[in-house]
């Protein structure tokens, strides 16, 4: 008898461990590795869902059989999960200490963990929904896919996640030629002309010049038929897009081609790393290292960190590569990430482009991944399974034996090190593509001594360098690290701030919608027009926000077109595309924004970049605040002056003398990364060392100081004395979704016990008396807030 090796997903109770089932016969020829399937579960027997994770012939007595329960439905006609991604799920699962499900349904599109249906289609256009068929039809349908007599796609069962175009077919053009139409019916006979000049085409309705009525009496006489077509949702961006050739490429470029794409054995490939200041091309060699790599038959992977950076880099990409390219990223919606997602599991695309998730495209015969602007913490997931697309970028670039190559103008310290190391070959360019363009001219502005009494966020030398650009007919990127209208509300007599009720965190205000907001979990509540605490009328709201400088900017500069570019003015599908292609034509003189817009854009007219505040997160309790800061400052200098016209950077800061402040305005990464390592090793922090963070919350806080020492001793227990355990201790942000969050973090070098030290952590959270506590186990954290 065959029997299924299945996970299930239970989110109450998670397990790596498979279970049994029986596959029952009229089964047997369509279950495959990799599917998912309907099985009873639990006392109830309710369904759950579950994927396939092995199968195999077992000689089973009566009592066995009696014990095991059988597979109640097939959900897919293939499998959706392939080999290697079976693979991976086993491989993350030592590394990220989620358990095996999570992994598992990080790797398929959402549309394929919700509700959904299956359309059958014949080669006649005649389809079934599967929710409308009967078992034995079901079971009959499979067989008729596997036989290529049928093909399936999946469709969520909302209409918004369903793109279907209708089109008339003319089946029999001489039935429809002796048709009769009475004489006084014009617009009858009008539309059978019609449908006899496009005989053998297929009609779309929705650019039909005829009502819906003539359509419906040619329905009812049979001369008409009307065939729905699934259409990809993603189909405009690449109709959009004009087609690109190839760019000279200079020394420089050549040679880290050249020694990418070189012929090694796969057992000796290491990982690239490309540091390239900003400007120097690094997407061009992107662009023609693919190109080699499709030539051979292969295929390609490219990831970058923001949604914002997808429209300019994607339609680089789709102008090289057309209908090859497949975009994943998260401002898809449901139906469009699965469209791409069968295109990629189809074969039809050879090069996938998009953010974090995209590592887990179903890519065959991969020839070359490419990480770019490798050092974002983007990179990393922030909620179970805690992966690290770098870390598995390796895992199939391994798998495949491709190219990994990683870039950026500022590496990570982590990627740096290994390139010192010898563990990745570090390729370097250092001059600008465009041998015209040259590296912006920085300065420092000091706050402490540039009062200014028309606005608080504004030097005079920021603001007349913004006019002087502007009356030249030139474009201007400001950048302030903080969206909202003002950072907290305070009452002047009692010192009071409006906090969250649910945070330990004060509330944003925000000016559009008149609201103060919790940037952590959501709650939004009304101004306040007097002091909650005292009832005074003293209420005023301190620093400033991006909403709050652009009305400021408004009012000190008149006549001038600003776009504010942050979460708030994002929130719609397609905006990020929207602001940058209003930008790109110069409907606006200045663009205004967070930290988006630091990365990845290329405007020819920009000639200022200016840094409101620098100053924003060089301070938080993170032991990579300066990493960060000097990173986002050479990124967004390095967005000026991109062109034939000379770049200025203005940084505004109260901390002139920081290191990390001076070495940006010198754009000297070598220095910095000297300093910063120093400073790493002096505390024991990577890359000298590893990290793990666990964090435990529950919304009674003694039970989450009990629980917190209850699992530092256990770790104690496992490591040994060299492993550095710091904590328990409370978060910086002690409280947040009316949750108490503790924490503690491990510095290690070599522990052999510590994975089973952290799996004895991972199961404490399956005991019935820890239901309402939460654990998680962040390997190789990027943020300590």
């Amino acid at each position: 008898m065959e029997v299924a090796q299945i996970i299930v997903d239970v989110p109450l109770m998670q397990t790596d461990k498979p279970f049994s089932y029986i596959i029952p016969e009229e089964l047997a020829a369509l279950i495959e590795v990799g599917m998912r399937v309907h099985v009873p579960f639990g006392s109830g027997n309710r369904l759950v869902q579950g994927i396939i994770v092995g199968k195999e012939e077992e000689n089973l007595n009566l009592y066995e059989i009696s014990n095991l329960k059988a597979i109640n439905e097939v959900l897919d006609s293939t499998s959706v999960l392939t080999e290697e991604q079976l693979w991976l799920a086993d491989e993350m699962r030592h590394r990220v200490f989620s358990y095996k499900i999570s992994c598992l349904k990080a790797m398929l599109p959402s549309l394929l963990n919700s509700n959904y249906d299956k359309v059958y289609r014949d080669e006649a256009g005649k389809s079934w929904y599967h929710s409308q068929l009967t078992d034995e039809e079901k079971i009959d349908f499979s067989k008729r896919v596997r036989s290529d007599q049928l093909t399936v796609t999946y469709l969520a069962k909302s209409k918004e996640n369903r793109k279907i175009e209708k089109y008339i077919v003319i089946p029999d053009h001489k039935k429809l030629a002796l048709f009769e139409v009475e004489k006084r019916a014009k617009k009858r006979a009008e539309f059978k002309s019609f449908l006899l000049r496009h005989f053998g085409e297929k009609i779309p309705i929705k650019n039909l010049a005829f009502s819906s009525a003539q359509v419906k009496f040619f329905l009812a006489q049979d001369l008409i038929k009307i065939e729905e077509v699934v259409v990809s949702r993603t189909q405009a961006v690449f109709e959009a897009v004009e087609s690109d050739e190839p760019k000279a490429l200079n020394r420089e470029q050549s040679s880290a081609f050249e020694k990418i794409v070189r012929e090694q054995n796969p057992e000796d490939l290491k990982p690239f790393l490309l540091e390239g200041i900003t400007g120097s091309g690094k997407t061009e060699v992107y662009l023609q290292v693919i190109s080699h790599f499709l030539e051979q038959g292969k295929t390609a992977l490219m990831l970058v960190p923001e949604i914002s950076l997808t429209p300019q880099i994607t339609h680089r990409f789709i102008a090289r590569f057309g209908d090859k390219v497949a975009i994943m990223h998260s401002g898809l919606s449901d139906g469009e990430k699965y469209d791409e997602w069968l295109k990629i599991k189809s074969g039809q695309a050879k090069v996938v482009v998009g953010a974090r998730s995209a590592i887990f495209s179903p890519v065959e015969n991969l020839g070359v991944i490419i990480i770019d602007e490798e050092h974002e913490s983007s990179y990393k997931q922030d909620s179970s399974p805690r992966y690290h697309a770098r870390d598995i970028a390796i895992l199939r670039a391994k798998w495949h034996g491709a190219r990994l190559v990683l870039g950026s103008a500022t590496p990570s310290l982590e990627s740096r090190a290994r390139a010192m190391k010898g563990n990745y070959e570090l390729l370097r360019l250092t001059k600008r593509a465009n041998e015209k363009a040259f590296l912006p001219d920085v300065q420092i502005v000091d706050m402490r001594s540039q009062i200014n009494d028309r606005s608080a966020n504004f030097s005079n030398v920021l603001l007349e360098k913004v006019k002087e650009k502007i009356s030249k007919n030139e474009q201007v990127i400001l950048m302030l690290n903080r969206r909202g209208y003002s950072s907290f509300v305070m009452c002047r007599d009692c010192g009071f701030v409006v906090e969250c009720p649910n945070c330990d965190i004060s509330l944003t205000l925000h000016m559009d919608t008149r609201t103060l907001n919790c940037h952590y979990c959501g709650h939004v509540q009304g101004i306040p027009q007097t002091c909650p605490n005292c009832q005074s009328k003293k209420i005023r709201y301190y620093g400033s926000g991006t909403q709050k400088v652009q009305e400021e900017l408004e009012g000190l500069l008149t006549d001038v077109n600003i776009l504010r570019m942050d979460v708030d003015t994002t929130k719609t599908k397609n905006a990020h595309e929207k602001i940058l292609n209003k930008f790109g034509r110069g409907e606006a003189q200045i663009l205004l924004g967070t930290q988006m817009i630091a990365k990845g854009l290329d405007f020819p007219n920009v000639t200022l970049v200016g840094v409101i505040n620098a100053d924003t997160g060089l301070n938080l309790p993170d032991f990579r605040a300066s990493e960060r800061s000097f990173q986002l400052l050479m990124q967004v200098a390095g967005r000026a002056g991109r062109a034939d016209k000379k770049g200025e950077v203005l940084i505004q800061t109260f901390n002139p003398e920081h290191y990390a402040i001076k070495l940006a305005k010198e754009q000297d990464y070598e220095k910095f990364y000297e300093t910063e390592m120093r400073f790493r090793r002096s505390l024991s922090y990577p890359p000298y060392y590893y990290t793990v963070q666990v964090m435990l919350s529950h919304k009674v806080e003694e039970v989450a100081i009990q629980k917190a020492y209850e699992v530092a001793d256990l770790l104690r227990h496992y490591l040994s004395p060299q492993a550095k355990i710091l904590g328990p201790t409370a978060r910086p942000i002690a409280r947040t979704h009316n949750l108490y969050h503790y924490q503690i973090l491990i510095k290690y070098r070599f522990e052999n016990l510590l994975e089973e030290a952290l799996n004895g952590v991972l199961e404490l959270t399956q005991r019935r008396e820890n239901k309402d506590l939460r654990i998680l186990i962040d390997s190789e954290p990027q943020n300590f807030i």
